[in-house]
């Protein structure tokens, strides 16, 4: 089965799925719905469809996912919302926002938990990274596989060269109590703001800056207002690829033997995503630095100050201390 999933990328991408308004069977064909709320040009998109080519190829054309991108099923929180309720059958969800719904993957949000990105992936491959996807399985949703976001740095209208420059600073941070607190620690100002609304809040100088990984940084145009980075990579967050348990009742019911094809193509989809994930992260840091944005390498002294400003964070999270040092031993 492996051989056969590995198709050529590029023939697989000359056909995306089409696009139905709901999730029915009909005519022997079974029709399942996937959301992102990233471009339609973004790596997890790509991978989505990618995710959905495997699917029809590997089926037979009998599962067809319909992939929306752009968050035009919603936010990833009322993805999730409407994941519960059999409304959408696949998403990619960032850690961050899983965390606020399922506490025991909150630890994984946790500042400078990864030496780098080849640590993480050791993690994730590994026994660890299955037993965190199936956190969630005795919800309404449980993880297939995982996709990179890189590393979250700081970004801001005027430069930042240490941690006392991030004093009183008005900083971006995702929807969720514990970034609030997280950054808290930095004695900036934590201001909670949707995604797509961080450009105007920049443009119209609500927040000083934000945080967040290249890609994001470029594909948002944030770049264009924010343009001093400061790349202490402070967060490295993972992201899921989810079905709901919605989905996998309608698969059953369609044709049992096909679920493990389903997870199967979900892991190459994950594998094929770090790959465009690396190719456009270059991409964007390339533009970027084209644009005129000016990237500040803090030294490891320099990414210690924050390393430590951030470490009370851990002992919130003392009953999770044996699996944390699973993930610094590896």
């Amino acid at each position: 089965m492996r051989g056969m999933i590995l198709v050529a990328i590029a023939s697989v991408l000359l056909f995306p799925s089409c696009q139905r308004s709901d999730a029915v069977e009909a005519g022997g064909v079974l029709y399942l719905r996937y959301a992102d709320n990233q471009p339609e040009d973004y790596p997890t998109s790509k991978a989505g469809r990618y995710f959905a080519s495997l699917v029809d190829d590997m089926t037979g054309g009998r599962v067809v996912i319909d992939v929306y991108a752009g968050g035009t099923l919603g936010d990833e929180p009322s993805v999730l919302e409407q994941m519960r309720y059999g409304g959408i059958d696949f998403a990619r969800c960032s850690l961050g926002i899983l965390s606020d719904f399922y506490p025991d993957l909150a630890f994984m949000t946790l500042p400078f938990l990864y030496d780098d990105t080849e640590h993480m992936w050791r993690v994730l491959d590994s026994e660890i990274g299955d037993e965190l996807l199936t956190v969630t399985q005795d919800s309404s949703v449980f993880g297939l596989a995982w996709f990179d976001a890189g590393a979250r740095s700081f970004y801001t209208r005027n430069p930042v060269y240490s941690l006392a420059d991030m004093e009183g600073l008005r900083i971006r941070v995702q929807e969720t109590d514990l970034m609030t607190e997280i950054f808290e620690l930095l004695n900036v100002v934590p201001v909670k703001i949707p995604y797509g609304d961080v450009y105007s809040a920049l443009q119209k100088l609500m927040v000083d800056g934000a945080e967040n990984n290249f890609p994001s940084y470029y594909h948002t145009g944030h770049y264009e207002t924010a343009k001093y980075v400061f790349l202490d990579e402070h967060l490295m967050l993972p992201e899921m690829l989810m079905m709901s348990v919605s989905a996998k009742e309608k698969l059953d019911e369609f044709d049992p033997d096909l679920y493990p094809v389903i997870v199967e193509c979900a892991r190459q989809s994950g594998l094929y995503e770090r790959v465009l994930w690396a190719e456009e992260e270059k991409r964007a840091k390339e533009a970027c630095l084209e644009s005129g944005c000016v990237i500040y390498y803090p030294s490891d002294e320099e990414k210690d100050e924050f390393r430590k400003a951030m470490a009370p964070i851990y002992e919130e999270f003392s009953e999770y201390g044996e699996i944390i040092e699973r993930i610094r031993s590896m």
